[in-house]
């Protein structure tokens, strides 16, 4: 398939209309590199290893949901020199989908929400409530664990959920508008949590987010190459 075929077919599945104004510049087709698309390679992030597996699998195409490149660039060194060498030095091109796909249909949040067995869903500014099918125990072991709740909360009944990063004051108390009595995101601040209206339930950024970008990945046919961040849970 030609770049610019395939550039289409990524902009139909995550419009970049719906993304956030601060991904103005960061999302869509980065960096360039081959004009024929025969192996495409999936990962949540664009880090050195995603970069060298991807190269060394062939890709001519890394799609990503986040962007390596967050600030002007100056200079090219450390990780972000890590990441681009074996990119450029193979040809492979960077595609990143960020809020776009967090909105999009089908999307990262869509995915999230599935992954729960969440039902009757209502969308929010950003992410969605919906009604729980599930014990908060089954919701936490389909995301893989490694989640904790802050502020007493037994199985909710209904729960608002945002995927990556997402305890915003203002998206929490819309969810609760919206009958949420528990919420679902990741990197939850202490003041956040002090004053929510509702128990947070917090996991890792990682784990809320890489499902739809695998999910994506089986539904494309593509790789999908893994890189989760170490974790050690101590007692």
């Amino acid at each position: 398939m030609h770049s610019a075929d395939l550039v289409a077919h990524l902009e139909a599945i995550a419009p970049p209309g719906l993304a956030e104004e601060y991904d103005d510049g960061r999302i869509g087709l980065i960096v360039e590199g081959k004009e024929d698309i025969e192996t495409v390679c999936c990962a949540l992030d664009a880090t050195p290893s995603v970069a060298r597996e991807a190269s060394r699998r062939g890709a001519d195409l890394l799609v990503v949901h986040h962007t390596p490149i967050w600030e002007g660039v100056t200079a090219i060194r450390g990780g972000l020199a890590a990441t681009l060498t074996p990119l450029l030095q193979t040809g492979t091109a960077l595609y990143v989908m960020h809020t776009n796909f967090d909105r999009a249909p089908g999307g990262v949040n869509d995915t999230l929400a599935a992954l729960l067995g969440l039902t009757d869903r209502c969308p929010m500014t950003m992410g969605c409530v919906g009604r729980c099918t599930r014990t908060l125990d089954e919701m936490a072991a389909a995301i893989g664990g490694n989640v904790r709740v802050w502020g007493e909360c037994g199985d909710p009944e209904r729960i608002g959920i945002v995927a990556g990063s997402g305890f915003d004051p203002a998206l929490i108390a819309e969810a609760a508008a919206l009958g949420a009595d528990a919420f679902l995101s990741s990197e939850l601040k202490h003041h956040v949590a002090r004053t929510a209206p509702i128990p947070c339930i917090e996991s890792t950024h990682y784990a809320l987010e890489a499902p739809a970008m695998q999910a994506l990945s089986r539904r494309e046919g593509w790789d999908y190459i893994e890189d989760m961040p170490p974790l050690r849970t101590i007692p």
